[in-house]
């Protein structure tokens, strides 16, 4: 016995070199059917192959914490709670364009059908105009004065919930409504809210309120790769009839009179992050109802729909159209950036995005320079600085050939722009969570409100126009860059897919 381990020491002590290449190139095989089967887009699958292959062990290790890969008993469990949902909830609606005015109804029909076509809610029309904050205390005041009045539920799910001012007072508003009988369900995502706790929550669910975590990472449990299956959507919905989302997580950096930045003053006092977000009464609510509600199932395993959830509507409706968009990485088609896609496609005369991570896939790239080559107004604002470095540099590599093309690109700073609109034509508003980049559009499950409405596309633009009284309009340089500056856009571009 001795002899033969002797033997295997030596013949691995002399082929070693051998055995390493063909463990290499068994592995390089591997990593390519894997890629190809996953049918990701070529510059993402490029990206991989490139960072797996060149550095088979770290890549490895990249791949199994940080990798796109499908979580197929994931998905499956995602798309049964998303058929409970629907079987108990009732159908909103498959005529694109029904609830709109018919001027608008004419211009945007194929917009809004293409959502529904891939399997979104037609638009609704809402029982009052929508309301826009720009301004965290206000958007705070507003979501705690409607949890207040609920009578009936209150369903909350945020990507990021921080203990502090806002985040104790809106905890409490849900506490003392659980305490009054209302059912009151909040569900967080486990990495996003990291700083929160169940000890946090204690006062809520003592008072009867229920709390569950999207996709937790426990020690027990842990599996690296749900790392990238994160709810990244911001959804309250009280009584079925008053729904708020957009930007803004559940943190004093939204506040003025909370912490902002590290290091950024302006008269002695914290900068706020610059966000947006939106108020809806009415009919679209059961659109972000039936949302949270897949996710509420997806979470805990099952989901009781009654019909208070989705209640009739007890007034005419007077506000405009509003429709509903989800995506995540449970879809076989990714919905927002296909809306995104064809809004900035379909664009006349003007368009104004305004983005927090600026990381385009190729078509949404096109789409934008396209438009400003075909003579369209296309203003881009992005911050200054951004919360990551890696990922600011990959929105500047691209930041020459937009204005090149035509683009007129504004830095806003140094507060932290962390707003995700886009206005169309001065007549469609998109508020919601989902930026352009490829983490929004493949990796997060995100949500965004499009509103078929020339007044709500006004008070956005104003909105813009404020912003930009913060912001530089960026020109490229006249001269070459630093090449250190060029090797650092030129890398983080390359890895841009996989951010």
């Amino acid at each position: 016995m001795s002899s033969a381990f002797a033997e295997s020491g030596a013949f691995l002590a002399a082929h070693w070199k051998l055995i390493l290449t063909i463990a290499y190139l068994a592995w390089a095989v591997a990593v390519i059917v894997a890629l190809i089967l996953a049918r990701r887009s070529s510059a993402a699958t490029l990206a991989w192959a490139l960072a797996l292959l060149a550095l088979p062990y770290v890549g490895a290790a990249v791949y199994l914490f940080f990798g796109p890969r499908r979580l197929y008993r994931k998905k499956l469990r995602y798309a049964r709670a998303r058929r409970q949902i629907r079987q108990v909830a009732p159908g909103l609606g498959t005529a694109a364009g029904g609830g709109m005015g018919e001027e608008i109804r004419v211009r945007y029909r194929q917009l809004a059908r293409l959502a529904t076509e891939l399997g979104q809610p037609a638009p609704l029309r809402a029982d009052e105009p929508v309301t826009l904050y720009i301004d965290g205390d206000d958007c705070y005041a507003a979501i705690e004065a409607a949890i207040r009045a609920a009578t009936d539920h209150v369903h909350v799910e945020y990507y990021i919930w921080d203990p502090g001012r806002a985040g104790d007072r809106l905890r409490d508003a849900l506490a003392e409504r659980a305490r009054a009988g209302v059912k009151v369900r909040l569900l967080l995502d486990d990495v996003g809210s990291g700083g929160a706790s169940d000890d946090y929550f204690a006062t809520l669910t003592r008072a009867g309120g229920e709390l569950a975590w999207f996709n937790p990472l426990r020690i027990s449990r842990f599996k690296p790769t749900l790392l990238n299956f994160r709810t990244h959507r911001k959804i309250v919905v009280v009584d079925g009839r008053i729904g708020f989302t957009g930007g803004m997580n559940v943190s004093d950096v939204q506040s003025s009179d909370g912490s902002a930045l590290s290091g950024t003053r302006a008269r002695g006092k914290p900068l706020e992050w610059r966000d947006t977000h939106m108020r809806i009464v009415g009919a679209p609510v059961a659109a972000l109802q039936r949302v949270f509600l897949d996710d509420w199932s997806f979470a805990i395993g099952t989901c009781k729909v009654e019909p208070a959830h989705f209640p009739a509507s007890e007034r005419d409706p007077t506000g405009p159209s509003v429709q509903i968009i989800a995506s995540g990485p449970d879809d076989s088609v990714f919905a927002i950036q296909q809306f995104k896609f064809a809004a900035i496609a379909s664009s006349r005369h003007s368009l104004s995005i305004t983005t927090p991570y600026l990381v385009p896939d190729e078509a949404t790239l096109s789409a934008m320079k396209s438009a400003a080559l075909r003579g369209v107004n296309v203003r881009l604002l992005v911050p200054k600085r951004g919360d990551s470095k890696l990922v600011t540099a990959a929105g500047r590599s691209y930041y020459d050939e937009l204005v090149a093309a035509g683009v007129v690109l504004f830095e806003y700073g140094p507060a932290m722009l962390h707003a995700k609109t886009m206005v169309i034509d001065d007549t469609v508003a998109v508020v919601g969570t989902a930026n352009l980049d490829n983490r929004s559009f493949r990796l997060n499950f995100e949500v965004i409100a499009v509103v078929y409405d020339a007044a709500a596309a006004e008070q956005l633009v104003a909105s813009f126009d404020r912003d930009l009284r913060s912001a530089v309009r960026y020109r490229p340089p006249t001269g070459k860059r630093p090449i250190g500056e060029r090797l650092m856009f030129g890398v983080a571009r390359l890895v841009s897919p996989l951010l």
